[in-house]
């Protein structure tokens, strides 16, 4: 792994970087502004995300584009239902010595990168999509007893295409939590749709020029991420982080204010099944560090907070029938917490 740079990035180093990279993944990607700036704060913030879609709207193209501008290795994994977790680890195989003696050696998996790129996983049965816990959540991987570890930085970006396609398994609750952030992408406009008939069937095709050069880009990125850990936040804004993951827990009795003092929406109780596990609040609070530093800011706000709300907690919750039955979604019931949580504090 290459050393860390002798310079500390700066806050305005980290904006900066952070916008030449944007800048270099729109070269490919048309419209889905919001998303890839969410990609990146993932990124930055250390977490792994998770991209919905249906096909065509550039999930693949979007990942490919981002491991481009950061010169880091890239591996990619189709996930279908025949898939097996060894493809995905590796695995260990009898390979011939020089003296004839036979013996088993580790073969790595395409996991052994900095950039994976977990393609419709939704699409592989729960077991081959358990394969990716450890990885994700521990940097390393276990095979036949031996740990191997991953070189940092590790960010996987997974693609999911909605449950209600054919051919698709949903994903346990366990996996789902080990996910920074879930970014929806949504269908083009009908100006950006012209944007990406016009720039992909023309002569010349779009190229991404690297932010980063290849011997450093590890430890530049890693660097930058220790600088989002070194962002002052105030006692405040940790227990408001801590109240809005909170308040998206139903409680079992019916009173409006729970015993935080946070005013609790009923729908809450109605229609949430299970709440944000206490990693819901952290990815709430890096990924607010993160925009904090993207605003030349060294401390995090509550504005920060409610900026990346809806990707850090929508797919934590785990709604029942009756919210199926009305139309609610995870994105009404975080903005009704949100707005509980605006008048508490007088906003």
């Amino acid at each position: 792994m290459s050393a860390v740079p002798d310079e500390t990035p700066t806050v305005a180093d980290f904006a900066r970087t952070f916008r030449r990279i944007q800048g270099e993944i729109h070269k490919l990607i048309v419209g889905h502004e919001q998303a890839v700036e969410e990609l990146l704060i993932a990124l930055f913030a250390g977490g792994h995300v998770l991209i919905e879609g249906v096909p065509g709207t550039g999930k693949t193209m979007l990942v490919k584009a981002l491991g481009q501008a950061l010169n880091l290795s890239f591996s990619r994994i189709q996930f279908t239902v025949d898939l097996m977790p060894a493809d995905i680890t590796g695995t260990r195989v009898i390979v011939s010595g020089e003296d004839g003696r036979r013996e088993f050696r580790f073969t790595p998996g395409p996991v052994f990168c900095h950039i994976l790129l977990a393609d419709e996983i939704n699409r592989a049965t729960p077991k081959t999509q358990s394969a990716l816990l450890e990885a994700m959540a521990e940097l390393q991987v276990t095979v036949s007893g031996t740990t191997y570890p991953l070189q940092p930085p590790f960010f996987v970006m997974a693609t999911l295409n909605p449950i209600e396609m054919e051919g698709t398994y949903p994903l346990p609750e366990a996996q789902l939590d080990r996910f920074f952030f879930k970014v929806r992408l949504n269908y083009p406009e009908e100006s950006e749709l012209v944007k990406i008939i016009s720039s992909t069937t023309g002569p010349e095709l779009h190229r991404i020029e690297p932010v980063f050069e290849a011997a450093d880009a590890a430890a530049r990125i890693e660097a930058l991420k220790h600088l989002v850990r070194e962002v002052i936040v105030a006692p405040e804004i940790e227990q408001y982080a801590a109240r809005l993951t909170r308040a998206t827990v139903p409680e079992k009795s019916k009173f409006i204010l729970n015993k935080e003092g946070l005013a609790r929406d009923e729908a809450v109780n109605r229609y949430v099944s299970f709440g944000s596990s206490p990693r819901g609040g952290q990815a709430l609070m890096l990924g607010a560090k993160v925009c904090a530093l993207l605003d030349g800011r060294a401390n995090a706000s509550y504005e920060d907070i409610e900026r990346v709300a809806y990707p850090a907690l929508g797919h934590r919750l785990t709604l029942n029938y009756a919210a199926e039955a009305d139309g609610i979604d995870p994105a009404h019931l975080i903005q009704k917490v949100l707005k509980s949580a605006r008048e508490m504090r007088g906003h």
